[in-house]
């Protein structure tokens, strides 16, 4: 049964709405496979601001957002958290240890409440950091990592002012989305 103001097929989020982002922020790792209170607590946090963003706002299938590689123990999650310890905004991690110093960065996601503050920025840069330090391999005495993203076209400028240049130029739909790959290296 769909109640009023539900679309039919989409389940109903119990998300805590947020009114306002409360400084300052907090940064929170872990791995797909990390258990204990502590990642629980991350992951369902990330699941939050993704669920909210993706499945909520922009209508992505509940079956395409949450899928196998949360769980992977090459994937890292990001979240941000307010003061208050409301997720705020979240991306992930695909290593695949096939592929040395190549990563691919995704789902990134920041509630509307927090979105032209520059906590994007900082996600991405959270997620660049965990990036080099588990991927990052050597290139001609620089240890560096290449993260590629999959960018929602109508998020590409985003990605541009964080360093991301277009590969292909190419345009594709992911979930229904129009999408291309950018891509970034990062050294330190």
């Amino acid at each position: 049964m769909t109640l009023p103001g539900r679309r039919p097929g989409i389940p109903e989020l119990l998300i805590t709405p947020l009114g306002a982002a409360v400084e300052p922020y907090r940064f929170e790792t872990c791995t797909g496979d990390q258990r204990g209170p502590a990642a629980e607590s991350t992951r369902a946090g990330v699941a939050d601001v993704r669920l909210e963003v993706f499945v909520g706002e922009q209508g992505v299938p509940l079956v395409l957002e949450i899928d196998a590689r949360d769980d992977l123990a090459t994937t890292v999650h990001v979240l941000a958290r307010g003061a208050d310890g409301a997720p705020l905004a979240a991306g992930r991690l695909l290593i695949d240890p096939a592929h040395p110093g190549l990563v691919h960065l995704g789902r990134l996601a920041v509630r509307r409440a927090c979105r032209g503050t520059g906590l994007g920025v900082r996600v991405v840069a959270a997620l660049e950091d965990a990036a080099w330090h588990r991927a990052a391999v050597d290139r001609d005495g620089t240890a560096a990592v290449v993260v590629v993203l999959a960018a929602q076209e109508q998020a590409m400028g985003f990605y541009a002012r964080c360093g991301y240049a277009v590969l292909t130029g190419r345009s594709y739909l992911d979930a229904g989305i129009a999408h291309q790959d950018m891509a970034r290296l990062v050294t330190r």
